[in-house]
């Protein structure tokens, strides 16, 4: 079956760090774009940061930019989101899935197949 499975959220205090991770299993993670996104409660899901399939692009959203990093490592079939000097506002459950593209400034997320996983929780207390 394909499937990305995020891991590495938990509770941490405003200014903390969290490292995720997006595996894959069942498909080579190094063929593909992939973002990640991310949904705080009562809120709609938005995209955050996107790497390519080589990772020598990577984008962000205005919000995290200088405060998180995407980055991938193809032989581990893995992508990671290092989250640092978090805030309130980060909260949410965080995913990852394919794209078809980055997306550029003002334009939507491409999603590229499959569906959305269970995620992973990130709690930012103040």
């Amino acid at each position: 079956q394909l499937q990305l499975v995020e891991s590495g959220g938990g509770l941490v205090q405003s200014g903390g760090s969290l490292r995720l991770s997006c595996a894959a299993s069942g498909f080579t993670l190094s063929n593909y774009v992939i973002g990640w996104f991310r949904q705080a409660p009562g809120k709609e899901r938005e995209g955050v940061s996107c790497i390519s399939s080589s990772g020598s692009s990577t984008n962000y959203t205005d919000s995290v930019k200088g405060r998180f990093t995407i980055s991938r490592d193809n032989a581990k079939n893995t992508v990671y989101l290092q989250m640092n000097s978090l805030k309130p506002e980060d909260t949410g459950v965080y995913y990852c899935r394919t794209l078809s593209a980055c997306p550029r400034r003002g334009s939507g997320w491409p999603i590229l197949f499959g569906s959305w996983g269970r995620g992973t929780q990130v709690t930012v207390s103040s």
